[in-house]
């Protein structure tokens, strides 16, 4: 069972306890209080007591009594109102993403012009134009309502509506309602789900707020903002008769935002509650077996929010100063595997093994931040989404030896620019004034690597460094690993599809697939094609090779 089902957040706990309280005072409380809260007596202004606890009103009906009464009626209301505007505010912003370019354009305009105006200030002028009542006051507040619910729906919609799966159900005839209701609507129900909650304390406050000001309930019926009404005149004698209302008011809302702020924990994997789950765990503590590693992984397992086993129970070493090479398809857990060892695995997803450790560095204890960073280096796939490009090269690229070597920024940029130098970057100090955008894909990934070993790391993890890059690049971009493994002894970890580039770089190469090692080979063994599974003969089978056949020269016959 994922840890989504088996973990409820405290808040939305809270909140449904809360919420469940309410439904119960709403149920019991006119059958068991009723003739307290509407019978008149002499009992007027009474002070609090022990037979009435918050006094009596003018009429010398009990407070309390009718705090409670007035609560199915309030609940009533404000859960009429919020499905209207649910109702017809996911109707109007989702339809449109089905609907002609031109119908869509005016909605949205409609729209726009209605969500600058307060729902509040609406609601005011349309239970001014209907009349006051509790229907005109539902009615006014729905209404109200719709623009913003539109406005969020139509935004929800139309990231899903532009995506493959609905482009291939219009293209197969897909009726329009059915593809909102079964391909568009199931996709942003969570997000709404969230927002109904919330959007319910809002529309408490005005449903509260048209009784109060007498566009709402009117007498002999009454809820929270009609006794508010009634008890303003004689708040300074009997500030009792407000002080129930107030409160239950407050309960109310703080139960739907508890309720809110907790479904948006417990549906989003990428919560604060998924990244305590991604905490590294062990069973059984592991000793140590290859102790002359660098680094050792035993029992590696990655398992994602949803409780899909991304890696499962791999184990391998790399040693000091070697290039080990992990090559498998898109998905068999290659990068998962890397950014395990980096600590730097997605919100949500658990990292669980018997050992894993750099040096005599244990990756599974929290903490060690900044010996992580000093330890390992990182070079990414795509070198043009690894900088920010609103900020200038130098800035980026010393950041690390700012914080964890703890340089003066001097310092941190006179050694940078070495590093530049000795990856065959000219003009490092121009290239340090530059921004992203102003450099090719090969200088931008060579400066990667540059910052990665201005601490000097013991390991370097590479994540498909050349994917990205033309071949001519990619060639020189592996030179420059190759001769700073050689030089500087700094071990790599070498993530690839292209078991092409793997052979040619790496001293013994791991194949992965579905999560599990599949192969184990050293570089002698892959040149001379000595392998056993059939995924890695599949993979050699896809490496283009290039064959020239020598074809006779035919002669033209002589004139």
């Amino acid at each position: 069972m994922s840890d989504r089902r088996r973990r409820v957040p405290a808040s939305l706990v809270a909140g449904v306890i809360m919420l469940a309280v309410l439904v119960v005072i709403a149920v019991v409380a006119p059958i068991v209080w009723g003739a307290s809260a509407t019978t008149v007596t002499a009992d007027t202004r009474l002070a609090p007591s022990a037979a009435h606890l918050l006094g009596t009103d003018d009429l010398g009906r009990d407070v309390l009594a009718r705090t409670l009464v007035a609560t199915r009626l309030t609940l009533l209301m404000a859960a009429a109102a919020t499905a209207g505007s649910v109702i017809l505010g996911v109707l109007i912003g989702g339809l449109i993403w089905v609907g002609s370019r031109r119908v869509r354009d005016v909605v949205l305009r409609i729209i726009d012009s209605t969500v600058a105006f307060p729902s509040l200030i609406l609601a005011l002028v349309i239970a001014a134009i209907l009349g006051a009542g509790t229907v005109p006051a539902i009615v006014a507040i729905a209404i109200a309502g719709v623009p913003s619910f539109a406005r969020i729906t139509s935004n929800m919609t139309g990231s899903v509506a532009t995506r493959d799966f609905v482009g291939t159900a219009r293209l197969l005839g897909v009726p329009r309602l059915l593809l909102f209701s079964r391909h568009l609507l199931p996709n942003i129900s969570g997000p709404l789900l969230v927002l109904i909650a919330s959007s319910f304390a809002l529309t408490l406050l005005d449903i509260s707020s048209l009784s109060f000001v007498g566009l709402g309930v009117q007498s002999p019926e009454f809820d929270w903002g009609r006794l508010l009404n009634e008890g303003l005149p004689a708040v300074y004698s009997q500030p009792m008769q407000v002080v129930g209302p107030s409160v239950m008011l407050i309960f109310t809302g703080v139960a739907a935002m508890l309720t809110g702020d907790g479904l948006a924990v417990w549906l989003d994997p990428r919560s604060a509650r998924g990244s305590r789950a991604a905490t590294g765990r062990r069973s059984t503590r592991g000793a140590s077996v290859h102790t002359d590693a660098l680094v050792e992984v035993r029992a590696l397992t990655v398992t994602a929010p949803s409780g899909k086993t991304l890696v499962d129970g791999i184990s391998f070493e790399i040693g000091r100063g070697e290039i080990l090479g992990l090559v498998g398809e898109s998905g068999s857990g290659k990068s998962m595997t890397a950014m395990s060892l980096a600590r730097l695995q997605a919100d949500g997803v658990r990292v669980d093994a018997e050992l894993l450790r750099l040096g005599d560095l244990d990756l599974l204890s929290p903490g060690h931040r900044s010996r992580l960073a000093r330890e390992i280096g990182l070079v990414y796939q795509d070198p043009g989404s690894t900088f920010n490009p609103a900020l200038r090269m130098g800035a980026q690229l010393t950041e690390v030896a700012r914080v964890h070597l703890g340089l003066s920024r001097r310092a941190a940029r006179d050694t940078l620019r070495d590093g530049l130098g000795e990856m065959r970057i000219r003009e490092p100090q121009t290239v340090m004034g530059q921004h992203p955008f102003q450099l090719s894909g090969g200088m931008l990934q060579r400066a990667t690597i540059a910052s990665s070993l201005v601490t000097d790391p013991a390991l370097l993890i590479a994540d498909e460094p050349t994917t990205a890059l033309d071949v001519t690049v990619q060639a020189d971009v592996l030179r420059q690993l190759k001769r700073l493994n050689r030089d500087h002894g700094t071990a790599v970890l070498f993530i690839s599809h292209d078991i092409g580039v793997v052979e040619a770089l790496c001293d013994r190469v791991l194949v992965m697939r579905g999560g599990e090692i599949v192969e184990r080979l050293t570089a002698e063994q892959l040149r001379h094609r000595e392998v056993d599974h059939p995924y890695t003969r599949a993979l050699l089978a896809a490496t283009p090779t290039l064959r020239i056949v020598p074809r006779a020269v035919e002669e033209a016959p002589r004139v």
